[in-house]
């Protein structure tokens, strides 16, 4: 209920909203304290770095890992890509729910989630990795760990990406927070991808397979599992390493809406809210079918070089290439986003489309690396933009409706709920589709329905997600960035609604 027009309260809001120039002397003020350090911004950008090393990893080698070393059918590997996939969905709004609900302790709302949840994480990830003893129950471990490894990580990215809105009250200073966070994401993918298949590059000795017209056995070296430990260890080390330079660097600000709306809006009614805010839907779907197009050819990539062309010698280099080119473009796409608004990069995405048709009907050495170079570059504006929209729309949303601290969990664990329940469903149907062509787990050479179907994968369903996602994306107009004043005068309406409330 309102407060009425001669009560204290109403009484402050009126004297706040009426003399200007306190207002500009203040906001001058939270311009100034708005500005984040180099070393926030590095130590926030260290927080992301194990999740990616991790999940480039997965993304790359966890189904050559199922299917050759494990020995797994392609049926129960897309039983078990499908199962955590969906268990890191669930997690989304069950994260949401329960750290909208959370308390503010002393190191923050945030940060004691991320804490909490990184020797869980570490734990999982090693064991994702572990080949056990016994053979009959392999589909069950690999499925129970991958489905717990994505949960926890889903609870400590939720609040890590939430936690963008809680550095700084400046628009111009979180674009910038992101795009540090988004650099050192990159460079924890490529830390990832190429730790990793050094670690493991002995244990597929492609190069013994001989050239004939049936299947017959890979030569897999009998080091393989112990490979395979002491890559998923590194990474278990980068979890605890980065999670403490990210407490120990990154201070979480307070609310200051928080203290005058106690828990404000409800989860389950704040997302009824956001699934109804039109900018935020044209987001989650355009980019749902962008993000599951990166993630298709990511995962399709090395069994493609290894079964469906003559480029398994050269993985590493195509895949080192990929993560170079999308480390070293990010900061320029990063100019471009200050520079020519959050439109014009959408392009960049689709220059992945012809090459990834190139790639799947000319795969030979040349065009392979164009193709990885240019796939690095699109790839590398497909992971900013979204979160670079994303906090635009946090704000349009917050300045067409009054309601308390919060949101930006709901926004945030929805966003990533739908575009992982998306990748779910079509890594397992993809994944299907090879055990539907007569995929051989440990096959040296693959029949040629199995070579059809990874060029399929390859190349004609990134290219009409893609196309998809840019159509959806292109339609209607984008949220504006809001400036200092709007994101101070959206700061003072909360809280003159919350005085009022």
């Amino acid at each position: 209920m309102a407060a009425p027009p001669g009560s204290p309260s109403a009484q402050a809001a009126e004297a706040t909203l009426s003399q200007p120039g306190e207002q500009t002397v203040e906001m001058g003020s939270v311009s100034r304290a708005g500005r984040l350090s180099f070393y926030t911004k590095v130590c926030y950008g260290f927080g992301g770095i194990p999740n990616q090393v991790a999940s480039s990893a997965i993304a790359f080698y966890l189904q050559l890992f199922l299917l050759d070393v494990a020995q797994i059918p392609a049926a129960y590997v897309s039983l078990v890509l499908f199962g955590g996939k969906v268990s890191g969905a669930a997690a989304d709004p069950v994260a949401g729910f329960f750290i909208n609900r959370s308390r503010r302790r002393g190191s923050g709302r945030l940060m004691p989630w991320m804490l909490g949840c990184t020797p869980f994480i570490a734990l999982a990830y090693f064991f994702l990795w572990f080949l056990p003893p016994f053979t009959s129950l392999r589909g069950l471990w690999y499925t129970t760990f991958y489905c717990l490894f994505q949960a926890m990580a889903t609870f400590f990215q939720v609040p890590y990406t939430a936690l963008t809105m809680l550095l700084t009250p400046s628009p111009t200073e979180r674009d910038s927070a992101t795009a540090y966070r988004m650099t050192m994401e990159m460079v924890g993918t490529l830390m990832g991808a190429t730790v990793h298949g050094f670690i493991v590059s002995g244990a597929h000795r492609s190069n013994h397979c001989v050239d004939t017209e049936l299947p017959v056995p890979a030569a897999i070296s009998p080091d393989a599992p112990r490979l395979y430990s002491i890559a998923a260890a590194v990474v278990v080390v980068t979890y605890h390493v980065c999670s403490g330079l990210l407490c120990l660097g990154v201070k979480e600000q307070p609310d200051p809406s928080a203290s005058a709306s106690g828990q404000g809006l409800g989860f389950l009614a704040g997302l009824g809210l956001t699934a109804r805010h039109p900018p935020y839907l044209k987001l989650v779907v355009s980019f749902l079918f962008i993000s599951t197009a990166v993630q298709v050819e990511q995962s399709y990539l090395v069994l493609f070089c290894t079964h469906a062309s003559r480029l398994h010698d050269h993985v590493q280099n195509l895949v080192l290439i990929i993560l170079v080119s999308a480390v070293l473009s990010t900061p320029l796409w990063e100019w471009v986003l200050q520079r020519f608004g959050k439109r014009t990069p959408a392009f960049g995405i689709f220059m992945m489309v012809p090459f990834a048709i190139l790639l799947a009907a000319m795969p030979t050495a040349p065009v392979a690396y164009v193709v990885a170079f240019v796939s690095g570059v699109s790839t590398a504006v497909s992971l900013l933009l979204p979160w670079s929209i994303l906090p635009d729309v946090v704000d349009d949303f917050q300045l067409q409706h009054r309601h308390g601290p919060g949101l930006e969990t709901i926004f945030y664990a929805s966003y990533v709920f739908f575009t992982k329940l998306s990748s779910a469903g079509a890594l397992g149907i993809s994944t299907l589709s090879l055990q539907f062509a007569g995929y051989k787990a440990g096959a040296c050479k693959q029949t040629e329905e199995v070579v059809v179907t990874l060029k399929v994968l390859i190349g004609a369903v990134p290219t009409c997600m893609i196309l998809a996602g840019l159509c959806i994306l292109m339609v209607g107009p984008t949220p504006k960035v809001p400036s200092q004043d709007t994101s101070f005068q959206l700061s003072l309406r909360r809280r003159t609604s919350y005085s009022l409330a």
